[in-house]
């Protein structure tokens, strides 16, 4: 019968980690997200439209109609439920990092700021593991953010505003105020509001 040495003691495998990378600036959000990964070899990130879905929608003809608010939660929803299928969920039985940018709080937030109840949102996203650790990346002045890419620019840019209060500008500054507010009482580790230059 052999006897392990100490030197040669297994490993543990790898504990695998969901990381949720939140906030209104794409560009920025992928920047937090390649900091926190700390290097391809342990994992990867996993950003929106992962899917193609709304690549679908930016070429559609303008017969097609500007999405309301619920419309585009639904599809990204619906791109969620395709990145935590083909992305997340085989890099975390790997027990690799996985980088979510963005995640549910985005998606969330946006919602709120376009006055969708928080019980329907709930709901919607309570498909989605809850993540190891949460960040979110907030400049100082949201109100002046010219968001040309992600999922908060995006939607502002498509979005049918008849359906939604106020302007793009206030719309971003109010997701950004509810992903503070949500920062502040998740249930997840303690997440950390960094603010961008």
């Amino acid at each position: 019968m052999a006897v392990a040495h100490r030197s040669e003691a297994v490993k543990p495998p790898p504990r695998p980690v969901l990381i949720a990378i939140d906030g209104v600036d794409g560009g920025a959000l992928m920047a937090a997200a390649r900091t926190a990964l700390g290097g391809p070899g342990r994992g990867g990130i996993s950003g929106w439209d992962a899917s193609g879905v709304f690549q679908d929608l930016a070429v559609a003809d303008a017969g097609a109609g500007a999405p309301s608010a619920r419309t585009l939660l639904l599809l990204y929803a619906a791109d969620l439920a395709f990145r935590l299928r083909w992305q997340i969920r085989p890099a975390l039985a790997e027990g690799r990092t996985v980088v979510a940018a963005p995640y549910v709080s985005t998606a969330i937030a946006f919602g709120r700021a376009a006055g969708l109840k928080a019980g329907w949102l709930t709901d919607l996203f309570r498909f989605a593991p809850r993540p190891t650790r949460q960040q979110i990346v907030l400049r100082r002045a949201p109100d002046r953010i010219a968001v040309k890419d992600g999922f908060v620019g995006f939607g502002c840019d498509r979005l049918n505003w008849s359906s939604a209060a106020g302007t793009r500008r206030q719309m971003i500054a109010e997701i950004a105020a509810h992903l503070r507010r949500s920062g502040r009482r998740t249930g997840t580790p303690r997440p950390r509001v960094r603010r961008s230059a």
